[in-house]
């Protein structure tokens, strides 16, 4: 390998390492909203459930840009039916529900800077409702790069997109491999 791919390689991993080696309560520590939500919202309900029914297929998964503005897969791809119901992942209250580029989008702010997002959706809620982690919040809808059958979700912490793993749990761990 050649060291100029060696150091892309290596800027890669470091880039990616905070996605990959944070833990669902280190993000809980440090945003007490993924433990239970602030005030203001639905209530004391801590947990976080997958948005789609069972079976959970992940299509795409979540890829942490190397900068905010550059390239990156900022959300997971879900299997998902149109028609299919969708739920909220955790406690909260609607902060969004319209269209977004001319998709359907239910956002979902969870308190403490943490915020939910999930498209393509047709919401059968409104903005301002409090909804607890598995109420329903819409139904799969199609369009946007999901239009093959599933839903793209994605979580911000702060205004910057962390992997949905963080909450739902199952990141994967990392695995470093010899450069050469």
């Amino acid at each position: 390998m050649s060291r100029a791919a060696s150091v892309v390689a290596l800027t890669t991993v470091f880039a990616l390492a905070p996605a990959l080696f944070a833990s669902p309560s280190s993000v809980a520590a440090a945003h007490p909203s993924a433990a239970s939500p602030a005030s203001g919202t639905a209530g004391a309900d801590e947990r976080w459930d997958w948005p789609t029914p069972t079976p959970h297929r992940v299509v795409d998964p979540y890829r942490a840009p190397a900068t905010r503005y550059s390239p990156g897969h900022r959300g997971v791809d879900l299997a998902a039916v149109p028609g299919a119901a969708v739920a909220a992942a955790s406690a909260g209250r609607i902060s969004f529900a319209g269209l977004v580029a001319g998709r359907p989008v239910v956002s979902i702010d969870h308190g403490d800077g943490v915020v939910s997002a999930i498209e393509p959706v047709e919401a059968s809620v409104s903005v301002g409702d409090l909804v607890r982690a598995g109420d329903p919040i819409g139904v799969v809808a199609t369009g946007g790069h999901c239009d093959a059958g599933c839903v793209h979700f994605g979580v911000r912490v702060d205004g910057d997109y962390v992997s949905p793993f963080l909450f739902l749990g199952g990141v994967p761990r990392a695995v470093l491999l010899p450069l050469s």
